[in-house]
């Protein structure tokens, strides 16, 4: 089957050359991009889960320090953002149907893998809710041999007396057909494109954050907005169901910055604390987007990841 070539910016990507992305259809027929960061070897692929309102050219420069290490890397741009199909008129609404919707798009990235026959093993890294998502893809079965996750979407920082109000709004907002409006405290503006650096909540570093901004600004349809009460009462149920289940036997590394301030911290160390050979690393002085942060600490990140990746390619070649 013909690949079917997609839209990519390889310059604001800044990724491997040859870099290129792709259409793929998910099972229910909505149109995804998934784009291929070609390795400087064969030791493996790695599956790259972005997090909400994030795109395939922002991790151009993560996927260039993995292709240096030997790996190809896929990235998605999953339903409801980047330029895979939107899924409310407002476009820049974060909105899914169901959650475990993704693993479907999770599906079509995978599907793609096998079509391209990138070499194996497979390896993953979830970021935010591509964390959450990997996590449910992992314990579902996915085909990798190791996983990695920075600030892991296991849970959100919600105020304790304001959690139940979260609740009590998102699935009250389904029953009166209220699900696609914007959850309280955010709205249509790009947090990227529309907040100061100073005191923002995903970097220390002012070159990466001008790398993130200067996308987004460059190509506004990237823009994504704050999430529907839809997807925030899905994304709670998802999150709460997971938490129920046991880790899956897999080697893993979970990264989280001491000065984390959007997901769940607690629910990070908890799950960690009961996944046999896991380990969580917390990175001193990190925000949210560790591989994105000042390069001494996101060097050390994904030295650490690349280090996993090998080891867990080792043990595969062993077993052969």
């Amino acid at each position: 089957m013909a690949l079917s070539p997609a839209p990519f910016d390889s310059v604001l990507a800044e990724g491997p050359l040859d870099s290129r992305a792709f259409w793929v259809t998910a099972s229910d027929g909505l149109r995804l991009r998934v784009a291929h960061f070609p390795g400087e070897g064969e030791r493996g692929t790695v599956l790259l889960f972005p997090g909400r309102t994030e795109y395939v050219e922002k991790y151009g420069r993560t996927a260039r320090v993995l292709a240096e290490a030997g790996y190809h890397t896929l990235a998605i741009d999953w339903r409801g953002q980047g330029l895979a199909d939107r899924m409310l008129a407002e476009r820049r609404t974060g909105h899914v149907g169901l959650f475990c919707d993704y693993q479907r798009d999770v599906a079509a990235m995978v599907a793609l893998a096998d079509e391209m026959a990138l070499p194996g093993p497979r390896h993953m890294v979830g970021h935010s809710m591509g964390g959450c998502i990997g996590l449910r893809a992992a314990m579902d079965g996915l085909e990798v041999a190791s996983c990695a996750f920075t600030g892991p979407m296991w849970g959100i920082r919600i105020a304790q007396p304001v959690r139940p109000a979260a609740w009590a709004v998102s699935r009250l907002s389904k029953s009166v057909g209220l699900g696609h409006m914007f959850a309280p405290g955010t709205g249509v503006d790009s947090y990227v494109a529309s907040a100061d650096f100073d005191g923002n909540l995903l970097t220390t570093d002012p070159a990466m954050w001008d790398y993130m901004r200067r996308q987004v600004m460059a190509i506004p349809e990237l823009q994504l907005g704050g999430p529907s009460l839809h997807w925030l009462h899905e994304a709670l149920t998802e999150m709460r169901d997971l938490n129920r289940r046991a880790s899956p036997d897999l080697p893993c590394v979970t990264f989280c910055g001491t000065h984390e301030r959007i997901v769940d911290v607690d629910r990070i160390r908890n799950r960690m604390a009961r996944w046999p050979g896991g380990r969580l690393e917390m990175v001193e002085g990190g925000e949210h987007e560790l591989m994105m942060e000042a390069p001494a600490l996101r060097d050390r990140v994904m030295a650490e990841i690349i280090a996993l990746f090998d080891s867990a390619s080792e043990t595969v070649a062993l077993r052969a």
